[in-house]
């Protein structure tokens, strides 16, 4: 995988923005929450994403992901190579986190953006 397969995943989502925070890190937005995280200049790529309860527990139990630094604690993981995992689980964790994320806007902004399955 690629930052650009990642991105092009990303922005099939409705309503997603993207900018650039901490000078170096590509993020992937919700209604201003940021659902993705990315450091495409680290060689190889870096991610973080929101995951759920049982998700979280998984992923950090084997040997791809960690928990991620200072997010752990509301349940983000880290990746320190984008390319160990496939697009069809990428798509899986992205549109997981984006679910995450977007149930805790309001639903007026949602039906804004075209999104009305959340819960799913």
């Amino acid at each position: 995988m690629t930052i650009e397969q990642i991105q092009n995943i990303c922005n099939e989502l409705p309503g997603v923005t993207q900018d650039i925070k901490w000078e170096d890190h590509l993020c992937f937005n919700i209604g201003n929450k940021i659902f993705l995280i990315t450091s495409p200049d680290r060689v190889p790529p870096s991610a973080s994403f929101k995951a759920g309860d049982e998700d979280f527990h998984n992923l950090i139990s084997g040997n791809i992901f960690e928990p991620a630094q200072y997010l752990a604690r509301y349940k983000w993981v880290s990746i320190n190579d984008i390319g160990l995992i496939n697009e069809d689980q990428w798509r899986y964790f992205i549109n997981q986190s984006y679910k995450l994320i977007a149930s805790k806007l309001s639903k007026r902004f949602l039906k804004e953006i075209g999104f009305d399955d959340v819960q799913s």
